[in-house]
């Protein structure tokens, strides 16, 4: 792992990253994002959360520099600014199918 050789600062700053993405609700706006730009009220409607609470994370996210916005009208139209959080996320999920599939052949045995 390459974070040993990151000072402490950096260290936060990957911290931080990981806290940003440690809440399943921004991890479903990023997926309702992945195959375009939407906005406020079509994510509402694609992850059934309130407005108030869809509007909170994307703040967060665009914030943290892994979502964009831009203005059209009275629309503001939020997009995946960061790609490589399909990379984490891929990453990650195909670890967890893995041990998920470990441990259920496990209990088969």
């Amino acid at each position: 792992m390459k974070a040993n050789k990151l000072p402490p600062e950096a260290l936060e700053l990957v911290a931080a990253r990981f806290r940003v993405l440690g809440e399943p609700n921004r991890l479903r706006l990023i997926s309702a994002l992945e195959k375009g730009e939407k906005n406020v009220t079509e994510l509402v409607e694609e992850t059934e959360l309130t407005q108030a609470n869809v509007s909170r994370h994307l703040q967060t996210l665009t914030e943290a520099g892994m979502l964009g916005r831009r203005k059209e009208g009275l629309n503001v139209y939020y997009f995946i600014a960061d790609k490589s959080l399909f990379e984490l996320c891929d990453l990650v999920c195909s670890r967890l199918q893995k041990e998920l599939a470990a441990k259920s052949a496990s209990l088969k045995a």
